[in-house]
């Protein structure tokens, strides 16, 4: 078998305020044993955190690729290049000119993976049902702009929204806008543990060991009626404690395929083609890296001390000493290669300067130099993460002008942390939920932000955020967009650092594995198979 590395272009649809419409199509799948993938996401249940799995609170991207295997949505993401379509829908779109009212028409014969049958009712009772519980995750916000819920018959559902939203069938394709059960998931309360039900393309079984899985099961569901093919009958999601350790299973058979998160090195290698049996996959991502602020804290209050740390930070050191070729400098919360990203950040600081940086922090009388504490998960973003912060201390400390102390946290107790504002400053990632501008903006900067940052701006907010949803055409919402990513620039809440590529590597049977992934980092198991690779 020949090694190859493929290279996929980003995914980026512009969006439509059109009906759409499309046929149901039965799934198919291959027999044989199941396809082992492994990851290094953890998935655990803890007190801050009892129901990791319930559409309702999940809001990350490994629970979210649990979760799209099985439960299903009124709309998806294409693995190709385009707007959502149909998907638990048999048609969606808005009804008016104004993009305020959005009906869906559900298809025939719908069934939830234990036989009974789908109504528009369960899809306004899981709806409603997230918003109303409005988890701590803040992943109810991508649906805050619905007003009502209405149904007619078994089949119609019709969304009533506050204001315009031309991004309202991405959030549809969301997890949160899942399809649950009533019967298996309580109105008023999370549904802890590991079980999921609903009617997607698998079922779930979950092996738990210390109240965190370490193999997910996916059997394909015989009651799945949507768009996707099902190209296997069973996959295995193997959770590994590191990249090392995940690699080491691929090299050995014991997995098929290694998904997230590889470590840089092991990119490097495989990219080399070493193992002529194992293949890599290379796919444009909009996976960012920043720095997320407490505004409030009395240490980064004053956003001149902000300010200097842009004016300090070189993103360019920090993808080259750590990352390579599998990243590059971000200058925007929007990445580079969506409808609407501004190099605000460049366009405002420049090259990075400690003479700039000086001047910003002696004209707002700051002392220096500023002491800090950066904070870091230790097992959710990859290896590459510790090393990532050791440089970003490094050029603050040899500016002079930082006193700059690095900490890192398990994901577990990271999390909690920082919702709590217990952190100053801390660096988090951020898969998109869909590739619109909008989904770098409003998640940071809206009233609900899931970070809980305390920053606001009435502008954003009020006007620009609203404006530039109204605008079915993206390119036209660009100037409001811009105008936000100045903003943040001059304000500083968050500081963007890179954008990343995404990455699959599989064993020379397995196909499919060009589409495993899509640009939302979505893990598609279902386009997974065995054949022979060439």
């Amino acid at each position: 078998m020949n090694r190859k590395t493929l290279v996929l272009p980003a995914v980026v649809g512009l969006l439509a305020p059109v009906l759409a419409a499309c046929g149901s199509s039965d799934s198919s799948g291959s027999g044989g044993d199941a396809i082992a993938v492994g990851t290094t996401d953890r998935f655990t249940a803890t007190k801050d955190a009892p129901a990791p799995l319930d559409p309702a609170y999940a809001y990350d991207v490994g629970t979210w690729n649990i979760l799209r295997q099985t439960v299903q949505t009124l709309m998806i993401q294409p693995k190709g290049e385009g707007d959502p379509v149909p998907e638990a829908a048999q048609s969606c779109g808005f009804t008016d000119s104004g993009n305020e009212r959005y009906a869906c028409t559900l298809r025939d014969g719908l069934k939830f993976s234990n036989g009974d049958k789908i109504t528009a009712a369960d899809v306004k009772y899981s709806i409603d049902r997230a918003r109303a519980i409005k988890a701590d995750s803040g992943v109810s916000a991508l649906l805050n702009t619905i007003q009502t819920v209405e149904t007619q018959g078994d089949k119609q559902v019709i969304f009533h929204l506050r204001t315009a939203d031309a991004t309202f069938p991405y959030k549809l394709s969301t997890p949160v806008a899942g399809i649950i059960n009533p019967a298996d998931y309580q109105k008023n309360k999370l549904r802890d543990g590991f079980g999921v039900d609903g009617s997607g393309p698998y079922t779930l079984s979950a092996d738990v060991k210390n109240d965190e899985i370490v193999k997910a099961t996916f059997t394909k569901n015989p009651n799945y009626k949507g768009t996707l093919k099902v190209n296997n009958s069973k996959v295995d999601m193997i959770s590994y404690a590191d990249a090392d350790a995940m690699g080491k299973a691929l090299d050995k058979g014991d997995i098929d395929v290694m998904t997230r998160t590889m470590a840089p090195e092991q990119i490097q290698k495989l990219s080399a083609g070493t193992d002529s049996n194992e293949d890599l996959v290379e796919m444009a991502g909009l996976e960012i890296r920043y720095l997320a602020f407490n505004t409030n804290a009395p240490t980064v209050k004053n956003k001149a001390v902000r300010q200097a740390m842009a004016q300090l930070i070189n993103r360019g050191e920090i993808v080259a000493k750590v990352y390579g070729t599998q990243a590059e400098p971000l200058y925007s919360l929007v990445p580079a290669s969506i409808t609407g990203h501004s190099n605000s950040f460049f366009n405002k600081y420049g090259d990075p300067s400690t003479a700039k940086a000086k001047a910003l922090l002696t004209a707002a009388n700051i002392s220096t130099p500023v002491k800090l504490t950066l904070h870091y998960t230790t097992d959710h973003y990859g290896s590459g993460t510790k090393k990532e912060f050791e440089v970003l201390q490094k050029q603050l400390n040899d500016s002079g002008l930082f006193n700059v102390d690095i900490q890192g946290s398990p994901w577990t107790t990271f999390v909690p942390a920082e919702r709590k504002g217990k952190y100053d400053v801390w660096g988090m990632g951020w898969f998109p939920d869909f590739p619109d501008a909008d989904n770098y903006l409003a998640p940071f900067l809206d009233t609900d932000n899931f970070l809980k940052l305390p920053y606001r701006n009435s502008k954003i907010i009020n006007t620009l955020i609203p404006a530039s949803r109204r605008e079915a055409d993206r390119l036209a919402a660009s100037s409001n967009l811009t105008e936000i990513q100045d903003i943040v620039a001059d304000d500083v809440p968050i500081l963007p650092l890179w954008q990343g590529k995404q990455y699959v590597a599989a064993r020379g049977d397995v196909t499919g594995t060009a589409y495993a992934l899509n640009s939302s980092s979505t893990l598609q198991l279902w386009e997974l198979g065995r054949g022979v690779s060439g």
